[in-house]
């Protein structure tokens, strides 16, 4: 049987095919990583489906707080969770997955950190085979200025499981400065360095975040596209940003998908990729996202194929 390309796939609308091209998703949250009838399934009954557009993290957060944590907040749920959405990417074709770890699960577990670095550790040698998996150490903004939290992600770094680093929640709730402390620890051991920084707007905080924090890439960041100037800094210094096209529509930073600024950060020579974010939540896998992408005409087939084979060697050279 003959096979078809990316390019050819794109253009045919043949998601099959699509999913078969090899591709990264480095922007996935473990606690929100699957699908949500996959815990439908593992729960026995259904659940309250996520509303097509909610008013920015806010709601998002209700909904994950009064639906969600009530049958994921434990050991089990977490564990089952994170399985199941790295088996979700397996499936969708990507072959290099970053997947953030945060800090809080450690509650999960009676000997915390140990407990955390024996079941990421188990993820990466059951699915090394079948998948390049980097486990990403997830902060949250939120609890910067707790000592005992702070404490924990120092001693998270030591442990030489993580390959990267996320700062993430409301931008407002810290500044970068809160952990840079943080981010000098893990740069000494060699992680890549990540933060969520321009989802919803701020094309300058983008840019101090960078400056502040020393980032590698940017978790969102699409607030760069109000300023030349920070998409031409950006381009200069090769700052990726790790765009999450369905999240930016559906939590409000973008009004419609065909209008994405991903095409103008695109044009400005920002390093751009393609990636989930929460499947739970949004509901389309990075094939999915690529599709959309071409079907909203923001790029072209070949346009997607470009940024399919940059992510690639990006992961593939760090």
């Amino acid at each position: 049987m003959r096979q078809t390309n990316f390019i050819e796939a794109l253009s045919t609308d043949d998601l099959d095919a699509i999913k078969a091209a090899p591709k990264t998703d480095v922007h996935s949250h473990a606690f929100l990583s699957t699908r949500l009838k996959n815990l439908e399934h593992w729960l026995g009954f259904p659940l309250t489906k996520p509303p097509h557009r909610m008013r920015g993290l806010e709601e998002m957060m209700e909904y994950v707080i009064t639906v969600l944590a009530p049958h994921q907040k434990s050991r089990e749920g977490f564990e089952f969770v994170s399985t199941s959405g790295i088996n979700d990417a397996i499936q969708d074709g990507v072959v290099g997955l970053e997947m953030s770890f945060d800090i809080m699960m450690t509650r999960f577990y009676p000997d915390g950190l140990a407990g955390v670095k024996a079941f990421v550790e188990g993820l990466v040698e059951k699915y090394r085979s079948q998948i390049n998996l980097r486990p990403e150490l997830g902060f949250p903004r939120t609890h910067a200025d707790d000592p005992k939290w702070m404490k924990l992600a120092h001693e998270a770094i030591e442990l030489g499981v993580f390959k990267s680093i996320d700062l993430y929640s409301h931008q407002e709730a810290c500044p970068p400065e809160a952990v840079r402390s943080l981010y000098k620890k893990a740069r000494a051991a060699g992680m890549k360095l990540k933060a969520h920084v321009g989802e919803f707007g701020g094309a300058a905080e983008v840019r101090r975040t960078v400056e502040v924090l020393d980032l590698d890439e940017v978790q969102h960041g699409i607030a760069a596209a109000e300023s030349v100037e920070v998409m031409q800094w950006l381009s200069e210094n090769q700052i990726q940003l790790n765009v999450c096209p369905t999240s930016n529509v559906m939590l409000g930073g973008v009004k419609e998908l065909s209008s994405h600024p991903i095409r103008i950060l695109f044009d400005n020579g920002v390093p751009v990729t393609i990636n989930t974010d929460d499947l739970i939540i949004f509901g389309q896998s990075v094939s999915e996202e690529y599709r959309n992408l071409y079907q909203a005409c923001v790029f072209s087939a070949q346009e997607l194929d470009d940024i399919r084979h940059a992510s690639l060697k990006s992961f593939t050279l760090e």
